[in-house]
Formats: C-alpha cells, structure tokens, sequence
C-alpha cells in the first residue's frame, strides 16, 4: 500500500502574495496539483495534503480533487512536525509513504515511479531523491557509496571545505516505510538553528538509506519568490513545447507561445508567433494560430485560421477563418466553412455552415442559419437595459451595411434587410426590409 503525503503548510511569504503559495497557477494549474500528478502513475491508496497557512481557502479550491484528504499543521513548526500531523489519520496504515513537497511542482512521473520502485526493491527503511547541481551552496549534501547507500546527510554550513565540494543535494523527497518512520517520529528534536523539527533527521536514525539521483536537476526547483515560480513556467512550457513538436506540430517562434498541459493538437498544426493557448483547447488537423491570437477553453476543427484574434469557451468547425482583430466570446458556436472578419465580436450565439460576418459587427445572443451574410457594420441590438434577448435570422438571408436588429426578433429565410435599417419587428421570408428615415436634402444650405 502506498501514501501519498503533501507538505503545503507554509505561508509563502516571499511570494508576496494573498493567495497561498501552493495555490499559485503554473501553466494552467496549481502547484500542488502539479505536485500530486507526479504520483498518478502510482495510484496511491491515500492521498493526505498537510495544509496550515489559510488552510481553508486550500481545502475549498483543491475539495474537487478525488480522494484528496486534508491534516491541519497548526503552528507550522518544521517539515518533520509537519509529518507528525499524520501519526492520527495512518494510525492503521501499513505500507509505504511518499513525502512531496507541494512547492516543486516539476517532477515527472517517472521519476517519482524510479523512486518508489528503487525503495520498493532495495528493502530500505528510506529512500530520497537526489539531484547534483552547479551551485551547492546553501543545500544539505548527500554522502553516498556505489550502490546508492547513503552514510549521512550534512548541512552545508556544517561541512567542511572537502565536504563542500560534493555536489550532491537533498531533493527533500522521500519514500519511507511508514511503520518504522511513525516509531521515530515522536524522537525528533528542535535542538537546531531555527528551533523546528526537521524531517531530514529521521534518515539518520533509520538503519537503512538509499537515494535515487534525479536526471534533470530542474525537476527539483523549488518555489519561494516570484522569480522562480517565472522560471519553473520557463521550464515547463519548453517542455510542452517540446513534447508537441516532437508530435508534429509547428511553432515557428516557440518561445513566444505559450500552452496549457490541456491541450492537444492534430497533425500539421501552425503555431505562429506570440500565440498563446490557456485551459483546455483541442485543436484540429491542419489548423494555424497567430500570430497575436489567444485560445481558452476552445474546440478548432480541422484547417481553421484564426489570426490575431481572441477565442474564448467556443466550438469552431471545420474550413473556419477568423480575424484578423476577431473577439469570440463564451458561448459561441461556429459552424463549418464559416467566416469571422475584421472587428467581428460573436457572444453566445451560434453560426450554421457557410455563414459570414465579414466587418465591424457585433453578433450576441443570435441564432444564424445556413449561408447568412451579415453585412458591415450590423448589431444584434440585444440588450434592453435589463435582459438579454435573441435575434434569429433564417437561412440565406442578408443584412444591409450598417443594420440595427432589435431583438427580440425574428427574422425568416432568404431576406434581405435593406443598409441602413433599424428593424425592430418579425420579417417573414422572402421579403425585403427597411427601416430608414427618408433621406432630405435642401440645396445651397450653406
């Protein structure tokens, strides 16, 4: 049996932030969301997050996630009173627990596998995660034989000029057989610099250690300041990059895009520069974005343009251009071989096949059907101060430059709404609308 134990107590003061430090967004997610997917291929048996610093807002932003339990840290004395907290809720536990640190939100999955499954065959009492970095200096280091036994762990500021030179560190991840670790618990002391209980100590007491040495050392970047939680994004979207045209996908300037862990794109995808994908996105075969375009929560189907434009919470179908200068706002639906045009605003409404809004027009709240053309300049007038309401507009029919549709109104297949128009009543089909004053004209005025 394996759990999984999250420390995410700590205030996060450096972030200067209102918002907890585990709760801080990276490429689409949390931290410590980021943290627990390390350990899904695991499928552990418990899931424990030790929580402290605004410990209810964490428990109501992260309360969606399946099987996720919370252990209160109150005061937050150390990372190894941290782990005290669990002595109560694994009372029963027997098996393995895998200590995550919910501020280093880059491990891979098959790392913390490699980790598991070493402790798991080599019988040891711990096993910890290992990373060799340029710089050492402030990190404890590792003392180790071949095999991966470890001697001891010291504190940078404890070793000696000899011991300085060796640059492996402790990752502060670890995976312990959780009887023997809850029977020396209760024998940890604050006899140390900063008064607190530290968790690294127990390796000490346990008889057996080994350690597993991390590939990429940047999986083990910690979070404490604005600075690194901009390198950890730094790092993960070259990742997703990476993994995406490694999957056929073109970006054409790669680090000016950015992507969500969400998305999936089809074959022959055009990423131009300065495009950015937020949430969940799934584009189509053949489709190019950008440059200066933004998708959230977005479907494209396939061959679809969308150039510098904003496309949120919207379904595009297939054959679809959009923009230059387009805003596609939440509730839109886009039907096949459709045209979205400069300065085109589309909110909640929905677009069948071969329809065009071409210039300078804003569609909300409309339903329109199969080849309608909408000319420049035309306004679903669908607001009344109080309520929205909708405008329909039947196949094959068109608007005149410059159209003021005052929903709610229906208006039939194959019309034709003179430029000009402000109509505010039912057109049935067929039928030619107007709705302009006459034109006056008085001679030698000035």
């Amino acid at each position: 049996m394996l759990a999984v134990a999250v420390l995410a107590a700590g205030k996060g003061t450096r972030m200067k932030s209102a918002l907890p430090k585990v709760l801080q967004p990276l490429a689409g997610a949390t931290l410590v969301e980021r943290v627990l997917a390390s350990a899904r291929n695991l499928s552990p048996d418990r899931k424990l997050l030790i929580v402290g610093h605004q410990a209810e807002r964490v428990e109501e932003q992260l309360s969606q996630l399946d099987g996720l339990e919370f252990v209160l840290q109150q005061p937050q004395n150390g990372t190894g009173h941290a782990v005290q907290q669990l002595l109560p809720a694994l009372k029963d536990f027997n098996g393995e627990l895998l200590v995550l640190n919910g501020d280093v939100p880059l491990l891979r999955a098959e790392t913390i596998d490699q980790l598991v499954n070493t402790h798991r065959s080599s019988g040891a009492d711990v096993t910890l995660l290992t990373a060799r970095l340029d710089d050492p200096t402030g990190y404890g280091r590792v003392f180790a034989d071949a095999s991966g036994r470890v001697s001891g762990i010291i504190e940078h500021r404890d070793c000696s000029t000899e011991q300085q030179a060796n640059n492996l560190t402790n990752a502060g991840i670890y995976c312990f057989n959780w009887t023997t670790l809850a029977a020396m618990l209760p024998k940890l002391s604050t006899d140390n610099d900063q008064g607190e209980l530290y968790l690294t100590d127990t390796v000490a007491m346990l008889d057996t250690a080994m350690h597993v040495e991390v590939a990429d050392p940047d999986e083990v970047n910690g979070i404490n300041n604005r600075k690194q939680l901009a390198q950890c994004e730094a790092v993960l979207q070259e990742r997703l990059r990476e993994y995406w045209m490694n999957e056929g996908v073109t970006f054409t300037d790669p680090s000016s895009c950015t992507l969500s862990e969400h998305c999936s794109f089809g074959t022959d995808v055009v990423i131009e520069p300065q495009t950015h994908l937020r949430g969940r996105c799934t584009i189509g075969a053949g489709c190019r974005i950008g440059p200066g375009s933004l998708l959230e929560n977005t479907t494209l189907g396939n061959q679809v343009s969308v150039l510098m434009s904003v496309v949120r919470d919207t379904q595009v179908g297939d054959d679809v251009a959009v923009g230059p200068y387009s805003h596609l706002r939440p509730g839109s639906d886009i039907g096949d071989n459709c045209r979205i045009g400069n300065f085109v605003e589309v909110k909640k409404s929905r677009l069948n096949s071969g329809s065009k809004v071409n210039h300078l027009s804003y569609i909300g709240d409309a339903q329109l059907g199969s080849g309608v053309n909408v000319g420049a300049g035309t306004i679903t007038a669908n607001y009344d101060g109080v309520n929205k309401h909708q405008t329909i507009l039947g196949d094959g029919s068109k608007t005149g430059a410059n159209s003021v549709l005052v929903a709610p109104v229906t208006i039939g297949s194959n019309v034709t709404i003179g430029a000009g128009s402000t109509i505010t009543k039912n057109v049935p089909d067929n039928s030619l609308a107007l709705g302009r004053a006459k034109q006056l004209i008085k001679e030698n005025w000035s």
